[in-house]
C-alpha cells in the first residue's frame, strides 16, 4: 500500500514537472508575437497573398512592428520600425549579415557563393572588396560615363521615332517597360563586355544579336525564378518530392546560365586587345593571382551585376516616370529646373545631376513609394540575438518590410502622397533608418551609385528632351505586379513629343 502511495507520488511529480516545464518553455524564449493559426507542416504560409509586403504591412498593424511567422519549419520575423531596423543593422549587423541557405542560391548562384547570397565569411568578405574596389569605385563608374550618356541618347532616339525632322507637333504614344529594360541591358553590358554584347544596330539579326537575345532571357528567367516562393526551402518533404519540377527547371537553368557567363568570359579572354571593360578588368586580376580570382569568382560577379542592375533600374524608372505623369505639377517643376539650370541648348550630364535638387527629390519620393525591393534580400541570424526586445534563435530568417516603413503615417506626412518637396532640405542622416531602398549595414547594395547615376541621367534627359502626359485621361495604373523588383501590373504607356533639345540630339555622332 504504502508502495502505491509513492508510485502515486512520484508519477504525480513528474506530471507536475512535465507540465511547469512546458508552460514556461515559452517564456524562457520570447518570441516575436505571431499569428494563431498555424497549420502542420507548413506553418502560416497559407497566409502570404500577393504582394506579400501588403500583407505583411497588415499584419504588422495587428501583431507589431516586430514579428514572427512559421514558414513550414522555418521561423521568420518581419520588422517595419525605425528603431527595429537599427538594431538590426548596428549592434546586431555582423549576426544578420547571413544569408538563408535557399535552392535558387544552390543551383543559379553557384552553390551560395556569389557576393549577393553567400554566408557572411572571408570569401563573401573578399567579395565585397573587390566589387567596392575594383568594380564600383568612383573612379571605375566616372570610365563608363560616356558608355552611360551613349546609350541614354540611343535610347532617346528609340522614343524620338519618325520626328526626325522634328516638323510634327503632335504627340505620339509609347510603351516604356521594354524601352527601359533595353536601354539598361545595354549599358550594364557594355560596362561589362563592351559594345559587341549589347543591343545592335539596324535593328539585323546576326550571331551576336543572338547572343544578346540569350542574356536577356536569361535574366528575365533568373529574376522570375529568384523572386517566386518555393516551399521546397521551408519544408523538407516538400524539396525531397519537388511536385512542381522547380528544382528540376532551376538546376537546367543554372546549366545554362553557367555556360552563357563561361563563354562570355572566354570570348573576352580571346580578345587580343587590352579593353576598358569590367571583364577585362577582372581578367587582369585574375592574372595577377588566379587562384583566387578563378572562372567562377568572375561568372559570380558577372551575374549579380546583370541581375541587380538591369531590371531593378528600369522598374525604379518606369514608376518615377508614372508618378510624375499622375501629379503633372511636380513633372512642370521638374521641367521648369532643368531648364533654368541646363537650358535647351546643350544634353545634360551626370555631371549636372547633383545640381538638380528637385530631380533629385523626385528620384528618392519614387524609392520612397515604389522601393524596386520592397523586402530588401533576406537576412538570417547566425547565432541568438534580439530585436525590440524578442529573442531571435539562430537560423531565423530576418525580412526588412521597408515597403512598410516608407508608408508609415507615423514617419511621413501624408504618407502615401507623391510629393518630392518633402526631400529639399533634408540631412541625409535624418534618413538612416526610415528611407533605406538600398539596404543598411554590411550588407547594403554595393552597386547603389551605379544605380543613382543611370536613373538620374535617364530621368533628367527624359524630362529635358520631351514634353510627356498621360496615353487617356485616366490616372497611370499604379498598381503592384508580381516579380522580386516590384514592377507595375500594366507596363506604362504614355505619350510624348520632342522638345528643341532632341535636335542636338539627333545630329550628334554616337559611338
Amino acid at each position: 500500500m504504502d508502495f502505491n502511495i509513492l508510485l502515486y507520488i512520484l508519477l504525480s511529480l513528474v506530471c507536475l514537472l512535465l507540465g511547469y516545464s512546458f508552460l514556461l518553455k515559452p517564456n524562457r524564449i520570447n518570441l516575436p508575437p505571431t499569428p494563431l493559426f498555424c497549420l502542420p507542416f507548413v506553418g502560416h504560409l497559407h497566409l502570404l497573398k500577393h504582394p506579400v509586403h501588403k500583407t505583411f504591412q497588415n499584419l504588422s498593424q495587428k501583431y507589431g512592428h516586430v514579428f514572427s511567422l512559421k514558414f513550414g519549419s522555418r521561423l521568420v520575423v518581419l520588422v517595419s520600425s525605425p528603431s527595429a531596423v537599427q538594431e538590426c543593422f548596428t549592434k546586431n549587423d555582423i549576426i544578420l549579415a547571413n544569408r538563408p541557405s535557399l535552392n535558387a542560391g544552390k543551383y543559379l548562384a553557384y552553390n551560395n557563393t556569389t557576393m549577393a547570397v553567400s554566408p557572411y565569411s572571408e570569401h563573401w568578405r573578399n567579395l565585397r572588396r573587390i566589387s567596392t574596389l575594383e568594380i564600383f569605385s568612383t573612379t571605375r563608374l566616372n570610365s563608363f560615363s560616356r558608355i552611360r550618356e551613349d546609350e541614354v541618347k540611343r535610347f532617346l532616339r528609340k522614343l524620338c521615332g519618325n520626328y526626325y525632322m522634328l516638323d510634327d507637333h503632335e504627340f505620339r504614344e509609347v510603351e516604356l517597360e521594354s524601352t527601359l529594360l533595353d536601354l539598361t541591358f545595354n549599358i550594364v553590358m557594355r560596362m561589362l563586355g563592351g559594345m559587341k554584347f549589347c543591343e545592335e544596330k539596324n535593328n539585323t539579326l546576326s550571331e551576336d544579336e543572338g547572343y544578346s537575345k540569350r542574356f536577356r532571357e536569361l535574366v528575365t528567367q533568373i529574376m522570375a525564378h529568384s523572386g517566386s516562393t518555393n516551399p521546397g526551402d521551408f519544408i523538407p518533404l516538400w524539396n525531397w518530392i519537388d511536385p512542381t519540377g522547380f528544382n528540376k527547371r532551376i538546376m537546367e537553368l543554372g546549366r545554362r546560365s553557367d555556360e552563357l557567363l563561361q563563354g562570355l568570359v572566354d570570348e573576352i579572354r580571346s580578345q587580343e586587345d587590352e579593353g576598358n571593360t569590367m571583364i577585362h578588368h577582372l581578367l587582369r586580376l585574375q592574372n595577377t593571382d588566379p587562384e583566387y580570382y578563378n572562372d567562377m569568382v568572375i561568372k559570380g560577379l558577372i551575374q549579380d551585376i546583370l541581375i541587380a542592375g538591369i531590371d531593378s533600374t528600369a522598374v525604379t524608372l518606369q514608376w518615377a516616370l508614372s508618378h510624375l505623369l499622375n501629379n503633372p505639377i511636380a513633372l512642370e517643376k521638374a521641367t521648369t529646373e532643368m531648364d533654368l539650370l541646363v537650358g535647351q541648348e546643350r544634353v545634360v550630364n551626370e555631371v549636372d545631376l547633383s545640381n538638380l535638387r528637385y530631380l533629385q527629390g523626385i528620384i528618392s519620393e519614387t524609392l520612397r513609394l515604389s522601393p524596386a525591393g520592397p523586402l530588401l534580400v533576406p537576412h538570417c541570424a547566425s547565432e541568438d540575438c534580439k530585436i525590440g526586445g524578442y529573442d531571435i534563435p539562430r537560423n531565423t530568417i530576418v525580412l526588412v518590410n521597408v515597403w512598410a516603413i516608407h508608408r508609415d503615417p507615423n514617419l511621413w506626412e501624408d504618407a502615401t502622397s507623391f510629393r518630392p518637396e518633402r526631400h529639399a532640405n533634408v540631412a541625409e542622416f535624418e534618413y538612416s533608418y526610415k528611407l533605406l531602398p538600398f539596404g543598411l549595414g554590411r550588407r547594403a547594395c554595393p552597386g547603389m551609385a551605379m544605380a543613382q547615376r543611370v536613373v538620374g541621367l535617364t530621368l533628367a534627359s527624359l524630362v529635358q528632351c520631351f514634353e510627356w502626359k498621360r496615353a487617356s485621361t485616366s490616372l497611370v495604373d499604379m498598381r503592384e505586379g508580381q516579380g522580386l523588383t516590384m514592377p507595375k501590373v500594366e507596363p506604362l504607356v504614355a505619350k510624348c513629343r520632342p522638345r528643341s533639345i532632341m535636335k542636338a540630339v539627333l545630329s550628334e555622332t554616337i559611338d
